[in-house]
């Protein structure tokens, strides 16, 4: 799968601030919500699952 600007800025987002690159790929979703929960409890967390959720979707 290619990389396309849109997904590096997201990624640079994410690792900023996780919950908005999220949002940026997902929308207001029930994946949005977990991510601001997992950010709340631990930063590296969040990263991680915002980095999952913008490589899976």
């Amino acid at each position: 799968m290619a990389l396309t600007c849109s997904d590096i800025c997201k990624i640079i987002l994410a690792v900023v601030l996780p919950p908005l690159g999220v949002f940026l790929e997902r929308g207001c979703h029930c994946d949005l919500f977990i991510n601001i929960a997992l950010t709340c409890l631990g930063y590296i967390p969040g990263i991680i699952h915002a980095l999952y959720i913008i490589a899976k979707y």
